[in-house]
């Protein structure tokens, strides 16, 4: 895919991202925005719902139980006060009755307060001439107490032996008084209905009408039967709780089609008789005053298109906003493609520039830092190929020249050349064997055999190996060792440490002292080799351990040894789990410390 192409990829998919991401917020907000409006409207409009229904309710109650608003007054006030809404009472002519505060009225009221008619009902605190006297009352409520004891306690009540099962069940009856001041009995889970014998004689004496509600039923029986003679229907006799029965038994037999005319004069009736004993109809307002009701929401054309108008400049400045950052995105990306490809082309020198700290400035520096890395690497490498190409090149050349000035019969092919020509070999094999640990070593592959080893008795066979050697260089060779049994490969350990008293060496003049050093602290084991050579400068000791290098270049093989004997050190303290470290002060000689773990 052409470059170009994946630079616009990158963008535009930002830019589609954007678009998508403003749409689901637009209409997340939009619709979070629609729930939390209509919601709040909803409740608003329940507690005003709540407010006006127990003002009217209250106001119902008052004209039931009054023949005139005289006296509502007071209870408007409170009303208002309660609610904090304006509550106004007029006539059916809106003429003003009692008002909680000022102003126009709306056009419409909030409903007709008429207890004699609500929903074609009548309300059940209306009951003018069925209310019962003083007397009355305290008569029923004592007949009610010993039918409620009775019902409570049904054995005490003699019945069919059929129903001693039924009947030996105690029925929860409780008294409530209804609006006139009659009692009645409730038995919540309980149907009496049935039940025809339990306290029947109580039950029957409260069940008859006292003298006031005979009074009462005698008149709207004479308004109930003049209401029915005008549409030519029988006459009926009213009983209580609104029941009826014919007074010719034989119109029973056309009582279905003519119930609902009884039924209607039975309602014409009773509003006709409440009518001087209830308050006058009259128009219920209820306002709030500083506020007007809650409008809905408005979705005309005119609104729908400022809606879209805004989501286009919303959605334009967020498409604008992420072209912005896009670009200053991708153009950190397009740099270090171009240096990644130059790198691929063999520029070595390939960088980016670093300009800010953030995730595209991170991998900027990371990118350059691979690159310097790299870099050094290949100088090792390039160095590291020439190096062993030198090592390798001095004793072939060698080995050809004298087998070739034998062959010319230039030299004879005595034992003295043999064994020249044998350590000239032995030379190359040393070198040849250090390759092949290192490179066993970077695969992984350097395969070590662990075992307990008391270094005690570990390193004096590593230091009297090399006596000889110290004794011709005019060395002295000292060692304290503390006894410690640590888990090691003991021939990698030895050629380790032979690889370090080799170099100390090396590198100490005739006259100088090396001193091998062991012991434990904080569960590692440590092997000091220090020297009394010329010391290491600062600048190079962290080089020493690179591969065929050498602190004095003009050193040859033979005096300066392979370079590889430090790095193979390294590695094998790495293999360890260990390290290897060089302390040096310039013209103080140099300390080379190996670190293995240690269990007591």
């Amino acid at each position: 895919m052409p470059e170009t192409r994946r630079r616009g990829s990158l963008l535009r998919r930002l830019l589609v991202l954007s678009a998508v991401v403003s749409l689901l917020s637009i209409g997340a907000t939009a619709w979070l925005a629609v729930r939390t409006t209509t919601r709040a409207i909803q409740q608003e409009q329940g507690q005003a719902l709540a407010d006006d229904a127990e003002v009217y309710d209250t106001l119902l109650g008052y004209a039931a139980t009054h023949r005139d608003w005289s006296e509502v007054g007071p209870l408007i006030a409170k009303l208002a006060r309660d609610t904090g809404n304006r509550v106004t009472l007029t006539g059916q002519a809106r003429e003003p009755i009692t008002d909680s505060g000022s102003g126009e009225l709306p056009e419409r009221p909030l409903a007709t307060v008429d207890p004699t008619d609500t929903d074609n009902q009548i309300d059940p605190r209306a009951v003018g001439p069925f209310r019962l006297t003083t007397a009355e009352r305290t008569r029923l409520h004592a007949v009610a107490a010993r039918v409620r004891n009775c019902l409570r306690d049904p054995q005490s009540t003699p019945a069919p032996a059929a129903d001693d099962q039924r009947r030996s069940i105690p029925r929860n009856a409780e008294i409530i008084d209804e609006p006139n001041g009659r009692p009645r009995i409730e038995t919540p889970g309980a149907d009496l209905s049935a039940d025809t014998w339990t306290c029947a004689e109580g039950r029957t004496e409260l069940a008859e009408p006292t003298a006031t509600e005979t009074k009462a039923l005698g008149q709207l029986d004479k308004l109930v039967n003049a209401c029915l003679a005008r549409q030519r229907i029988p006459a009926v006799q009213v009983g209580l709780a609104n029941t009826w029965t014919w007074v010719d038994p034989e119109s029973a037999r056309d009582g279905q089609r003519r119930n609902q005319p009884v039924a209607d004069c039975l309602f014409a009736g009773r509003r006709e008789q409440l009518a001087s004993w209830t308050a006058p109809a009259a128009l219920l307002f209820v306002t709030t005053p500083g506020r007007s009701a809650p409008a809905a929401l408005d979705l005309s054309t005119p609104n729908q298109i400022r809606i879209g108008a805004v989501t286009g400049l919303v959605l334009l400045a967020a498409i604008g906003v992420t072209a912005l950052v896009g670009v200053r995105l991708v153009r950190p990306l397009r740099a270090l493609t171009a240096a990644a490809g130059r790198m691929r082309d063999g520029d070595a020198t390939a960088s980016v520039r670093v300009t800010g700290r953030d995730e595209v400035g991170r991998l900027a520096a990371a990118f350059n830092d691979m690159a310097e890395r790299r870099r050094h690497v290949e100088q090792l490498r390039h160095a590291m190929v020439g190096d062993i190409a030198h090592e390798m090149r001095t004793p072939v050349t060698n080995i050809r020249g004298w087998l070739e000035a034998a062959a010319d019969g230039v030299v004879p092919l005595d034992r003295e050349l043999m064994v020249s020509l044998l350590e000239e070999a032995l030379l190359l094999q040393h070198v040849i064997d250090d390759l092949q640990d290192l490179s066993a070593a970077d695969a992984g592959e350097l395969r070590l055999h662990p075992q307990a080893v008391e270094i005690a008795e570990l390193l004096p066979t590593v230091v009297d190996a090399f006596a000889a050697s110290a004794d011709r260089a005019g060395l002295r060779l000292h060692t304290r060792i503390e006894p410690a049994v640590v888990t090691v490969d003991p021939i990698r350990l030895r050629q380790a440490v032979g690889n370090l008293i080799t170099n100390a060496i090396r590198h100490t003049p005739a006259g100088g002292k090396i001193t091998i050093i062991s012991g434990t602290a904080a569960g590692r084991l440590r092997i000091d080799v220090r020297d009394t050579g010329p010391g290491i400068p600062p600048e190079q000791q962290e080089l020493i351990f690179e591969r065929f290098w050498r602190a004095d270049k003009s050193r040859s093989r033979q005096t300066g040894g392979s370079g590889l004997g430090l790095s193979i050190v390294r590695k094998l303290a790495e293999a360890h789990g260990g390290t290897v470290a060089v302390t040096s002060e310039p013209g103080h000689g140099a300390t080379f410390t190996v670190e293995l773990p240690y269990r007591d």
